[in-house]
């Protein structure tokens, strides 16, 4: 299998790493957190332990007899296995001549895993992986990173079957085994049903009591399943932005399925031919812009905006001082709309970008740019 480099996250980690004693790299499982990790280490006097690892879990038995005497960098591989683990390394972070430093990789967001935050609050420093993005593979790889995903394994295998193939795997262990281990006790055809749901949802606006009907719960039922897979780095919740224009804006936040390639096999799309002609094309195209956007921009600060009057703007973001905007249109024609000049207005944008799949980048209007999805490595640079 071809090895894709990460040159980006190698030097977030390491930046990290300087200025805390605790690291936690976090992303979905099979993302290549532990290639990245592994690939460090050699540049330190690493000690490497595998939380899945029954030899390593016994080594930690009791932690802190176990972490007290190594030096260097310790990485430890699925962290979320073992929370209590936390607890000791504040203690040994805070000794006086500590010079270790601690490489977590999870595969669970914070919030998931209880304590994390608050145990080491002040002494760690996160950092968000993500499957491959297009400064990675290359514009050239688009259409294949659209309709295989991120994931180096789906993104890497030799065909397209054997892509759908490890991405229906990868389905059933994460709802099988893995959202068990964080102790969340759902069936997994329960979960799976709901993903399918989210999956036919993708793109729109959450709407809790529509999905509790679905599945016969209650929407705190809907909002929990909704919360595990956002946890989980499955689902993204896009917040709404609002502020006092005078209008009635939308307050709830819109859903996606975070990797293209899954939300495919969730839809049992194969092939860019079946992905072409089926009802959730644009969504799709709209969900993969949006997430390659934010892999390459680093912003947290990142919304969408709509009014009930259908004024929408797919992310609004704010960045460096600016205001941006980036409406996601399926078209090889892109042009401006009443809608995006009411969000250049009202939102006081600095800069809009239309982003479309054609191979030309080109403005529309002042301040508006048609923007090829293949050059939106260029706009983070």
């Amino acid at each position: 299998m071809a090895f894709i480099p990460r040159p980006h996250y190698e030097k977030q980690v390491r930046a990290a790493l300087r200025r805390s004693p605790v690291v936690t790299l976090l992303g979905p499982r099979q993302s290549g957190k532990t290639t990245l990790a592994r690939g460090l280490a050699s540049e330190y006097d690493a000690t490497y332990l595998d939380m899945e690892d029954r030899r390593d879990l016994a080594k930690l038995a009791s932690p802190a007899l176990a972490l007290e005497p190594m030096t260097g960098l310790v990485i430890i591989d699925e962290a979320q296995r073992k929370p209590e683990l936390f607890e000791t390394l504040r203690v040994l972070v805070d000794r006086p001549d500590n010079k270790t430093r601690f490489l977590l990789l999870g595969s669970a967001s914070p919030r998931l895993v209880k304590g994390v935050s608050e145990t080491l609050a002040g002494r760690i420093a996160f950092v968000d992986l993500s499957g491959f993005d297009l400064s990675e593979v290359g514009a050239g790889s688009l259409q294949r990173l659209w309709v295989r995903g991120g994931f180096p394994p789906a993104f890497l295998a030799p065909d397209e079957t054997s892509s759908l193939d490890w991405r229906q795997d990868f389905l059933r262990t994460l709802l099988e085994r893995d959202i068990a281990q964080l102790g969340i006790t759902v069936p997994a055809e329960t979960l799976r049903r709901f993903w399918t749901m989210v999956a036919h949802y993708h793109a729109q606006t959450w709407n809790a009591a529509e999905f509790a009907r679905s599945l016969g719960s209650a929407e705190a039922t809907a909002r929990r399943y909704l919360d595990i897979l956002s946890g989980a780095y499955m689902v993204r919740q896009l917040q709404p932005w609002f502020q006092n224009i005078g209008k009635r804006q939308v307050k709830s936040p819109k859903v996606y399925v975070r990797d293209s390639g899954l939300l495919h096999a969730l839809l049992e799309i194969e092939t860019f031919d079946q992905l072409a002609g089926h009802p959730k094309l644009g969504a799709s195209w709209e969900g993969f812009v949006i997430e390659q956007t934010l892999a390459l921009c680093g912003s947290r600060n990142v919304y969408f905006w709509a009014t009930h009057a259908g004024c929408e703007l797919d992310l609004f973001m704010l960045r460096a001082g600016k205001r941006l905007g980036f409406e996601v249109k399926y078209t090889d024609a892109p042009s401006t709309t009443k809608s995006m000049r009411i969000a250049m207005s009202d939102l006081g944008l600095d800069s809009l970008y239309v982003i479309h799949p054609g191979p030309e980048t080109f403005p529309l209007d002042d301040r508006i740019t048609a923007l090829a999805a293949r050059d939106l490595p260029t706009l983070f640079k």
